[in-house]
């Protein structure tokens, strides 16, 4: 079984997508971390991110891993756990030129289908699993949110990484990358045969109650 859950950052998919995998007992996917892996590396050698060519050669060569787990979702660059150092502001700020990237994207997608033919059931989150990397999924849902919810989601979370950042700038890096990633997702919608979730004032145990529903599982 196959379970795609989409949307845009801050909307909950990551945290209900473990969850649910939990509850599952099926490995959990977080395609996300792995353009993130990539745009950290980048940095860190010093790639140009918003050179398509310089970037996709270097996605070419480097060795990006992900350990999947009911609980967890690990990623490696070239052997080193990124997992936690992925997750800062300075990479949050280019992860929409990584994204657009269309060669770049092609690498990842290939690299996540296979992953998954590995795993066989498992939930994956990102922003085009129900569309581009696993369109015959089983179940797909989209998960949604106002822009002042997730901006709090995600500031909230990066105070607790220990990053120095304020609300406004969360703000603006999400407009910047929803006018990219919305792409991605907006066909689900368009179709009006995928589930759409609005997270704004739901809680988490919410959320996951009405997917399990969905799947005709017994709630948590």
């Amino acid at each position: 079984m196959i379970i795609t859950i989409d949307g845009p950052a801050g909307s909950g998919k990551s945290t209900v997508a473990r969850k649910l995998a939990a509850h599952l007992e099926i490995p959990y996917l977080d395609t996300g971390a792995m353009y993130r892996a990539l745009a950290y590396a980048a940095l860190r050698a010093g790639i140009d991110v918003s050179d398509d060519a310089a970037l996709h050669r270097f996605a070419e060569k480097v060795q990006l891993a992900v350990d999947c787990g009911p609980t967890f979702s690990r990623v490696r660059v070239d052997g080193h756990d990124v997992s936690e150092a992925i997750r800062s502001m300075e990479v949050s700020n280019v992860i929409s030129s990584v994204a657009r990237n269309q060669a770049v994207r092609q690498l990842l997608v290939e690299q996540q289908r296979r992953v998954g033919r590995r795993l066989g059931s498992f939930v994956t989150e990102g922003r085009d699993q129900g569309t581009v990397v696993f369109p015959d999924a089983e179940f797909r849902f989209v998960l949604l949110a106002d822009l002042p919810m997730r901006a709090e989601r995600r500031y909230r979370e990066m105070v607790a990484d220990g990053e120095d950042v304020d609300i406004k700038a969360v703000t603006d890096n999400l407009v910047r990358r929803d006018r990219v990633d919305s792409k991605q997702w907006e066909p689900l919608l368009a179709s009006g045969n995928v589930p759409a979730i609005d997270t704004t004032n739901l809680s988490i145990h919410q959320v996951l109650d009405r997917i399990l529903t969905e799947l005709g599982v017994p709630g948590a």
